[in-house]
């Protein structure tokens, strides 16, 4: 079943749907709980601490005396990483841990297609389930608040809606396969400066509307089986030890029977730890024997100290017993289901799911003159420039690094898929030059001794006498860019691009940019440039899916899950929020008030009626499409009723293509602020030209509701309601009304 569903979201065949209803658990066992009631009451004092916290860097110890088995858990959410040392963060040096790297999440999101998202998380959930692993540490939700935090390639995009429906089917595909998906991080992580000494402050409406509901829909819809706490604070204590998101709304309002794992070196305390929620405890002084003992590990703050305050009844051993519960319930689920696949590794049918999803993924941004897509039979000359067309962009970043069995950059792509053209490159900027994240090195030299102004004029000579230039720039997984750990310093491209950007527009007219990032760049040159690609971080098969689109062989159809802003100052987090945090007067703890509250990305270029450099959901295809009025089916309806709203969307253009239907809701009269519109649906159809498809749009009661903060309830509020048909937040096609009794 597996292999069919994961067959039928490469190759496109209507059981998809079909299969993707059917549950896709194994645990269906009756007698899994009996079976972790009967291992708990087996178990001393020592054994149920030994399952909280980790013996190795991305293990924690079963009871061997019971055959139950450990626990082993992998970085993603893009990738198996590659095996490290049992203390260190350096290579084991295997030789057959080379996996298939898939697009990074904002890749992912961008095809706002959940098929591809099943597809994702069945194909990367084979790979961690033929690695031996338990727990895959993603898919990662945090929203899109600023497009300077270093994280965000690892995220599903802005908007709330969006990431909850992409999140549910990969987090289903990966668990289908017997593996937990750990879904990240638990909440409100955002910043990656100071990330562990960052307290967010937030009101009430804006965590449950803007930040919580794509955990909320991987735990209710998606049966998540793990969630990773935050190294951020919210509410004065750390995510990972949170009385309000761990226990209050995790674990009681939404019903969560999972594990909640730190991130690592997450916790802080034995006391909070042992009563605000954390089950499992890894990466706490994991720099080999560091105290001297025998093993470190043992001084984890859920280890032999945790002991010494239950034994003096400091602690409570049902606390303990909950904990220890959710471990074995994550066994039994995962190491010891006996209905768990085998899984496989490096493919062909995982490969051919990353060049899929990047292929819908990849966004034409801008289409000036219609140059692209590049007609083969027009291209006897292509120039290719830019480090991002070379550089392996796998290693590096952080925690999703990885350690790949092939990647195909965007230069080997655009001359494999053109054998008649001449292709020549010139590196027109250098960037980063390193190519090495914990012992895994790219092995790519990508030295330079020409000076910048050299490396342009070189470039500019060629651009000169070629029918096309292609620049591949962007960021890169370097410190300050896309990465963990670090924030970006501004949204400029670095590396002086925009000179070269200006230089090769004025060369060639037949001049194409392709950004790769995982974050929007501010675009100065954006009226000299006809054709724009946001290219993202592809992974395995980034040079084949690039130049897929590049050539038109694929039809574009990625959607931006962003906001991409003319400048910094149009981000709300910038304009009226904080970002970074602003340190207190200890020089410990750093505020970051959340003052845009609800207005985030597109709902604050809403209500300022700003015109960005492109809007949230835009993305343009070799074809056209046009929208009817759309219709409702009735003028009111009731709180336990619905309305439907169909509108026809019709191919124009002369080749079949996809497009996405977007559906925005707007509370025309509400007694609270609510934004302008949000978006509550959306469909991706495929038509041929010509081809009429009806999209329909069931609207229900809990898609008016705004989460009332003095009741500490979700409501909605009789009256009138407008649903805005487009196909990005700023491109309305129509509009109709209906009515809440």
């Amino acid at each position: 079943m597996i292999r069919q569903i994961l067959f039928s979201a490469i190759f496109g065949a209507a059981t998809l749907t079909e299969a993707a209803a059917t549950p896709l658990y194994l645990n269906d066992d009756a007698d899994i709980e009996a079976r972790v009631e009967d291992a708990l009451n087996r178990m001393t004092l020592e054994e149920k601490v030994g399952l909280l916290h980790a013996q190795s860097k991305f293990s924690s110890r079963g009871v061997s005396r019971l055959g139950i088995p450990e626990v082993w858990c992998t970085d993603g959410p893009h990738g198996i990483r590659a095996e490290v040392k049992w203390d260190e963060w350096d290579q084991a040096g295997w030789t057959n841990d080379s996996c298939v790297a898939f697009p990074a999440l904002t890749c992912l999101a961008a095809t706002w297609n959940p098929d591809m998202a099943m597809a994702y998380g069945q194909a990367i959930g084979e790979e961690a389930r033929y690695r031996k692993k338990t727990v895959l540490l993603g898919p990662g939700v945090n929203m899109y608040r600023s497009p300077l935090c270093g994280r965000n390639f690892e995220y599903m995009g802005e908007d709330p809606y969006l990431a909850s429906v992409m999140v549910v089917p990969y987090v289903q595909g990966v668990q289908s396969n017997g593996v937990a998906a750990c879904v990240k991080h638990y909440a409100l992580n955002n910043q990656e400066d100071w990330r562990d000494a960052v307290n967010v402050v937030v009101d009430d409406r804006t965590l449950h509307e803007i930040y919580l509901p794509a955990f909320k829909a991987a735990v209710c819809d998606g049966g998540a089986w793990a969630i990773m706490g935050g190294y951020n604070l919210y509410n004065n204590e750390h995510c990972c030890h949170n009385q309000v998101l761990l226990n209050d709304i995790l674990k009681h309002d939404w019903g969560f029977d999972g594990v909640v794992i730190s991130d690592w070196a997450g916790v802080h305390d034995t006391r909070e730890a042992a009563h605000k929620g954390i089950d499992m405890e890894f990466g706490t002084w994991t720099d080999g024997l560091k105290n001297g003992k025998k093993n470190a590990y043992d001084d984890y703050y859920m280890a032999d100290p945790y002991i010494r305050f239950l034994r003096t009844g400091e602690l409570s051993h049902k606390e303990l017993d909950d904990k220890a519960r959710r471990v074995l319930r994550l066994i039994m689920r995962t190491e010891m289901n006996r209905k768990r696949p085998y899984g496989s590794f490096s493919s062909p049918e995982h490969y051919a799911a990353a060049r899929r999803i990047g292929d819908e993924g990849i966004v034409l941004l801008q289409n000036k003159g219609n140059l692209l897509p590049i007609d083969r039979n027009k291209a006897s000359r292509i120039l290719v420039v830019g480090e991002n067309a070379v550089k392996m962009m796998t290693v590096g970043g952080g925690s999703s690094s990885l350690k790949v069995q092939r990647e195909i950059t965007p230069l080997e792509g655009i001359m494999a898929a053109c054998p008649g053209c001449a292709v020549d490159f010139e590196r027109g900027y250098v960037g980063d030059t390193g190519g090495e994240y914990n012992g895994v090195v790219s092995g790519q030299n990508l030295n330079e001794t020409r000076t910048a102004s050299q490396l342009i004029a070189d470039a500019v000579a060629k651009a000169k006498g070629a029918d096309y230039v292609i620049f591949f720039g962007g960021l890169n997984k370097a410190d300050h860019q896309d990465a963990e750990g670090s924030d970006r310093l501004g949204m400029a491209l670095p590396y002086h691009q925009d000179d070269v950007i200006e230089a090769l527009a004025k060369a060639n007219p037949n001049f194409i940019v392709v950004n790769i990032s995982g974050n929007g760049v501010e675009m100065p040159w954006i009226n000299k440039v006809p054709a724009v690609l946001q290219g993202w971080y592809v992974g395995s098969e980034a040079g084949e899916a690039l130049a897929d689109v590049i050539f038109g062989d694929v039809n574009p159809s990625g959607r931006l899950p962003m906001t991409f802003y003319a400048t910094l100052n149009q981000c709300s987090a910038h304009s009226v929020g904080q970002f970074p945090g602003v340190w207190r007067d200890n020089e410990k703890i750093q505020d970051c008030n959340y003052a845009e509250g609800l207005l985030t990305g597109y709902r604050w270029i809403d209500a300022k009626k700003l015109k960005p450099l492109f809007p949230f959901g835009h993305g343009l295809s070799y074809t056209t499409f046009s929208y009817s009025k759309p219709k409702v089916n009735s003028g009111s309806m009731t709180a336990d009723g619905s309305v439907e709203i169909t509108v026809d969307v019709t191919n124009t253009g002369s080749r079949e293509g996809a497009e996405v239907v977007q559906l925005y809701l707007a509370d025309v009269k509400s007694s609270v602020p609510r934004p302008v519109k949000e978006l509550k649906g959306f469909r991706k159809v495929h038509l041929n030209p010509g081809q009429t498809a009806t999209v329909t749009f069931k609207v229900t009661e809990d898609m008016l509701r705004f989460y009332d903060d003095k009741a500490g309830e979700w409501r909605s509020e009789p009256g009138k309601f407008e649903a805005h048909i487009g196909s990005s937040s700023t491109d309305i096609k129509g509009k109709t009304d209906f009515n809440l009794l």
